[in-house]
């Protein structure tokens, strides 16, 4: 039997990560995977976090399981921070998942059992998963214009004109913030104007919010999810804890299904249930444990957004600070861009020719797409990558 199988692609961003690591060049630069560092290169432990393992550590009693769709007080905690207000806590059903991808899969599967012949609509471009998993799971997809390459920004005149074509029973696949891997955002607005087009044309929006609080601010970040939300009578949300939380290996994520009234959440919690009992059952429980403890004691909240504020602060200096030596290296301001984006990426319009001869000549590993992890990228660094693109023409 195991002779029939065909060798998979291999991820790009995976493949990227063994070149770096095989390099042997002590000045070389991780641009790739999307992972936080700090001003030493160093993924750090959140201080909240840290306090809240040690309690836990104390004051744990079981290992046990927790229910099919997890502690029902981390999905209470995570509605408050991705929705606030924004719809009446009855409508919205939750589920916990193995991280943000596990929340993007299950919140496929549930289109799939709601709307099997459902078309999913995706940025041009987005996550790479995305599209992997859904032709994985054989759902038909169409792409909507979203980035202009050579403004550097949304093409929303594209991707207004693409989603009108969207029908009832379609779904939006839709970036909260910090759009992967652009890095170019919409603005109120225009997520406005998204949600009056989606009422028009009946499709639902499904929001991978992955980045909150590394954009704009905890609550300005969410500000378009809550708007769709608010405004439609249905709505699917992806959420991750690994980036603003810091827990990338803990695998916490959530799915959110925003149901048309709450007579219908019930049956929607069943099926979100259902689903984590056939691909884990039981969904990890330490990560969603920490998150809760955090966003329900005030003291451990309060340091926690303080030092996510911190990290915010710290993405955007270096943007600020790349943008500023690659205008004195180039004498124009063609990379302003770099510096009005928000998250942890952003496209810099290098060919893969570039991306390539930057990795040889210069030991600066991005993927081919030429997006770059501002993230890991330190101060001290900055004038080298500068001159590296400079450099190979970009």
């Amino acid at each position: 039997m195991l002779e029939n199988l065909q060798e998979q692609p291999k991820d790009k961003i995976l493949a990227l990560m063994e070149m770096f690591r095989a390099d042997p060049r002590a000045e070389k630069i991780d641009l790739g995977v999307g992972v936080y560092r700090n001003a030493q290169g160093v993924t750090p432990i959140m201080r909240a976090v840290k306090a809240a393992e040690k309690t836990l550590w104390e004051t744990e009693e079981t290992k046990a399981y927790t229910g099919l769709a997890g502690d029902p007080a981390f999905a209470e905690a995570m509605r408050g921070l991705v929705l606030g207000d924004a719809v009446e806590a009855g409508r919205v059903a939750a589920a916990a998942t193995p991280g943000g991808t596990g929340a993007i899969r299950q919140g496929l599967e549930l289109i799939r059992l709601a709307s099997p012949g459902a078309t999913i609509w995706l940025s041009a471009p987005t996550w790479p998963n995305h599209p992997s998993i859904i032709r994985y799971l054989g759902m038909p997809m169409r792409e909507y214009r979203y980035f202009d390459a050579a403004a550097r920004g949304v093409d929303f005149e594209g991707m207004m004109a693409d989603l009108a074509q969207a029908k009832p029973g379609d779904v939006v696949l839709l970036h909260g913030c910090c759009h992967n891997p652009t890095g170019a955002n919409l603005t109120l607005p225009q997520w406005q104007e998204v949600a009056a087009l989606l009422e028009k044309t009946g499709a639902t929006p499904f929001i991978d919010i992955a980045y909150q609080g590394f954009g704009d601010g905890l609550e300005e970040d969410a500000a378009g999810t809550r708007l769709i939300a608010a405004r439609l009578p249905e709505t699917i949300i992806a959420a991750s804890c690994s980036k603003n939380f810091g827990i990338y290996r803990e695998r916490t994520g959530i799915l959110m299904a925003v149901a048309e009234n709450a007579a219908r959440k019930p049956v929607v919690q069943g099926n979100l249930a259902f689903l984590n009992r056939q691909n884990f059952s039981f969904p990890p429980d330490h990560g969603a444990r920490l998150v809760t403890m955090i966003l329900n004691d005030a003291a451990l909240r309060a340091d926690w957004q303080a030092e996510l504020e911190e990290m915010r602060l710290g993405m955007l200096r270096i943007r600020e600070a790349l943008a500023a030596e690659l205008r004195r290296l180039s004498g124009s301001d063609r990379f302003g861009f770099i510096a009005q984006h928000r998250g942890m990426f952003s496209l810099i319009g290098a060919s893969p020719e570039q991306v390539e001869l930057m990795r040889e000549k210069h030991g600066i590993y991005m993927v081919g797409d030429s997006r770059i992890n501002i993230a890991g990228l330190t101060e001290a660094a900055v004038p080298k990558l500068a001159a590296a693109i400079i450099d190979a023409g970009v």
